[in-house]
């Protein structure tokens, strides 16, 4: 079960701030950008968050939804969501069902020694919840801006 750009995405079932159950299905019918980012309340992490907060109102234009994805607990996420007034869910995946599908977890060096940890990553998923632009290895600077120029390009194709 993993993601591959021109298939449809897998209907997993996602734990939102706020306490709610969904599934990836029930974003149907609007482009929907889905990001990876390695923990919450880190630097790189916030400013990715404040950047898609900051261009939120774009890609609403779009018709196109944001959802941020990371191992945080629930509580971690609501924390995160609250404190920089994100206008967008996060979802909370500390089982990695979610991160394993679009196969963001890899092994990084941190201080010296080999940790698991999520790649930043983003994925572009249309109106019928085919994965069509990814994003792996992201530089937070200017991500942004990219993303929403392929959220333009696909409502025009």
């Amino acid at each position: 079960m993993s993601v591959e750009v021109g298939k449809p995405v897998p209907d997993i079932e996602i734990h939102l701030t706020g306490d709610r159950h969904a599934r990836l299905s029930d974003y149907r019918g609007k482009p929907l950008v889905l990001y990876f980012y390695p923990k919450a309340n880190t630097p790189g992490c916030t400013q990715e968050g404040k950047d898609f907060a900051e261009h939120i109102n774009k890609f609403r234009r779009q018709s196109c939804r944001i959802l941020g994805a990371s191992r945080d607990s629930l509580k971690a996420q609501e924390n995160f969501k609250a404190k920089y007034h994100f206008p967008f869910d996060l979802i909370a995946d500390p089982d990695e069902v979610l991160c394993n599908a679009f196969e963001v977890i890899k092994l990084k060096n941190m201080y010296g020694r080999q940790v698991r940890g999520i790649e930043r990553s983003t994925f572009l998923i249309d109106a019928e919840g085919v994965l069509r632009r990814e994003w792996r290895g992201v530089k937070v600077k200017g991500h942004v801006e990219a993303v929403l120029e392929a959220v333009k390009a696909l409502k025009n194709s």
